[in-house]
Order: C-alpha cells, then structure tokens, then sequence
C-alpha cells in the first residue's frame, strides 16, 4: 500500500551542508541532494516544503525550489538567529517581505518563527520575543499561514500568538514535543501540530501525540535532523527500514542512506509510529495528514 500512499514533508532543511557531503566543515562525500531527492519522490513524497531560517537562508530555499516544481519553501527567521534583526530591524524585515512579495508561486509560509528557551546562549529571551513578534505582521500582509518554532516556550508563544490574532492566518507549530497542556494551549488557537522524530522521543511524547485530533495533524522530517532512533520508544512500530553506512563509506550510488542523516523518504517512519500508538488505519490516517497539509499550504497552488 505504501507505493500509493502520498506524503507532504512540511520540514524539510534541503540547503543544509550535509547534502553537498559537508560535515562540520569536512568534507565526507560527493554532494548528492540529487539522489535524496529521487530516494522522496519514489517513497511517495509530492510535495516538501524547504526551511528558510533567515533571510540568507530563505533565499536559498527558494532559489533549490524553483528547480522542481514540487518543491516549496518558507521565509521568515528562526528564534535563535533573531540577532541578525538587531542592527536593521526595518531593513531586515523589508528584505524577507521583498523575498516573498517576489515569489508568491514558491512561498507558503512566513517562519520559521518562534520561541526557542532550550538555546538561549545563542539568542537571548527578550531578542527572540521582540523579533517573533515583529515578523508575525506578514501572515497577514500575504495571507501567509505561520510555520512555527516552539522549544519550553508555549505560554509566550500562546500569548503573542493571541495578542496577534487578527495578522495571524493560520500556521503550524512543527516539529511539537510538548507536554499535554502545551498542546491543548496551541490547539486553542486552532494551530496545527507538525510531527517528526524529534517528536517521539519519550513515552510522554507517544501519550501526547495521541491526543492531536486528527484533522489538526501534520508530519515531517526536519531532515537532517531528527530522525527516528533505535533508542526511541516507538521505534518498534517502525516497519519501513533503509540501510545505511557510515558517511565516510557513503557512495552516491550504493542505494544506503548516510547514518545519522535523515531523509524525507524516512517520513514514513513518522507515519508507522503514529499510526500504531494512536490505533488508526494507516492508509486513512495518511490520507487525512495529507489532505490537513494540503488545506494549510496549498489551497491555491
């Protein structure tokens, strides 16, 4: 049933390093984001939506997604790098609003954006809180949902969200590991909750993500981040299983992923878990998350 299956990866960090074989500044192998890519769209993946984290980092989203036509991205600026706002918030802003008012066919959210608590040495509270708040206006500017960060943050990120409500058309909360009450707060708003392995990480997390009604669902990646581990808890739902080598034995051809890199084709995995801990047909289950994506994102592509 798999092969007829279709997958939107709403988190998918295409421009990162490890797809040209950069590993912390070392190079491990050739670039093959090529073959990750081919590796998606023969998984069921149809559409993935590219991360932009900054302003450099949005345009580089959108310059890979104009190369394929089922490729999207977002704009906007993560928590942590919301110093860059500092010096020229005006200027910073108008670049990311130039960015998508110059892209419309590729751009279907404002983000990511969001509160990160868990890395503060990196942006400090007060800077994050400021500048999340500062980009929220472009949700409405281009009736734009919001793809969101949220990290041991939920009551501010609630408050803004709320204080904001009339500039906010909408959005998801990605890559959610939070507890219960978290979720029912960001439920409240009528956000969406985007699931990835980060997500699945403790027996907490497999109680939570039974309680997301289904018509507020959505998966990912986050790809090359958090995948889903040995070690998780949920893991021994997971059937789909791709071998993999070490980076330094990696060859673009060999048909292995590299370990630890994670993958759109892995968001099956994601898929496999959820549907196990919350006791649905996975082929329906599918169906809705897709259709959940499709609402937010796409309604007028």
């Amino acid at each position: 049933m798999t092969a007829f299956r279709k997958y939107i990866d709403i988190g998918a960090n295409l421009t990162d390093e490890m797809y040209q074989g950069i590993y912390h500044t070392s190079k491990k192998h050739e670039p093959d984001l090529d073959t990750v890519l081919e590796r998606s769209w023969s998984s069921g993946l149809c559409k993935m939506i590219i991360t932009g984290g900054s302003l450099t980092d949005s345009k580089k989203a959108i310059s890979m997604a104009q190369l394929d036509s089922r490729l999207f991205s977002t704009v906007g600026c993560h928590p942590t790098r919301c110093n860059e706002f500092v010096e020229n918030p005006e200027t910073y802003l108008d670049g990311l609003r130039d960015l998508i008012a110059s892209n419309r066919d590729k751009v279907v959210a404002v983000g990511e954006c969001g509160l990160d608590y868990e890395r503060l040495h990196f942006c400090e509270k007060d800077i994050q809180l400021k500048y999340f708040e500062y980009q929220i206006k472009l949700s409405r500017e281009f009736n734009l949902p919001l793809f969101l960060h949220c990290r041991a943050a939920a009551d501010d990120l609630v408050d803004i969200l709320e204080r904001n409500k009339d500039n906010v058309m909408g959005g998801v909360v990605h890559s959610f590991d939070g507890s219960l009450e978290a979720l029912e707060k960001i439920l409240s708003l009528g956000m969406y909750i985007g699931i990835n392995g980060c997500s699945l990480r403790t027996k907490e997390n497999l109680e939570v993500v039974t309680k997301i009604p289904r018509d507020k669902l959505m998966i990912e990646t986050d790809c090359p981040w958090c995948e889903v581990k040995p070690t998780h808890p949920g893991y021994v739902h997971v059937v789909t299983k791709y071998p993999s080598v070490k980076k330094e034995k990696y060859s673009i051809n060999s048909g292995n992923q590299v370990k630890g890199r994670n993958e759109p084709a892995n968001i099956v995995q994601v898929l496999e878990i959820l549907a196990a801990v919350r006791n649905e047909n996975i082929d329906d289950l599918a169906e809705a998350i897709y259709n959940n994506t499709s609402k937010l994102f796409f309604y007028d592509k």
